[in-house]
């Protein structure tokens, strides 16, 4: 199967739990969350210092679409997620983890989004990724002179299909990353 000639973020199928690791994996979700309809809850510990700016986010989603859930701590954090997940309410459930989630958690995660059909994405950092049961895993990082508007986005895992590599840009007429160099295909 090739690779997407430019980073669909239709790869990240419905009804799964997908993972974007590295420093741009807050504009990932974004960006997931601009191409859906519908509300997007985002699940972050109350203790985290870096907090979502509702002007910042607007260029990529109306912030009245986004619902932020603060409990504390990781294991309510999953709770969190799982819960939405199952519901359905919501057609991307978001989480910002310390740590990936181990294979029994992340295999609930997958089970409840099976059930409500949503997406789920972990978000976690690069240093703290482990074995699960996740569909997908991005990293994703700005280029440098490009801040959001230029990132590099890479499948590192994929269940389904191919692993990939993309540079790409914002475009604030179509309102979406746009593809600009894809890498060459990766085995």
């Amino acid at each position: 199967m090739p690779v997407p000639a430019h980073p669909d973020l239709d790869l990240l199928a419905s009804a799964r739990v997908h993972e974007a690791t590295g420093s741009g994996r807050r504009t990932f979700a974004l960006a997931l969350a601009g191409r859906l309809q519908g509300a997007v809850l985002w699940v972050q510990d109350r203790r985290t210092p870096e907090m979502l700016y509702p002007p910042g986010i607007a260029a990529f989603l109306d912030p009245a679409r986004l619902i932020l859930v603060q409990p504390t701590g990781a294991l309510p954090i999953l709770q969190v997620m799982e819960e939405a997940l199952r519901s359905g309410a919501a057609p991307l459930v978001i989480g910002e983890l310390g740590e990936a989630p181990d294979l029994t958690a992340s295999r609930r995660l997958q089970l409840a989004a099976g059930t409500g059909g949503g997406r789920g994405l972990c978000l976690v950092p690069e240093t703290r990724l482990r074995t699960n049961a996740a569909e997908t895993r991005w990293r994703c990082a700005p280029m440098p002179g490009g801040g959001t508007a230029r990132q590099h986005w890479e499948i590192l895992k994929n269940k389904k299909g191919r692993l990939g590599q993309w540079h790409v840009c914002w475009d604030p007429t179509a309102e979406r990353f746009a593809e600009v160099v894809k890498e060459a295909e990766m085995a």
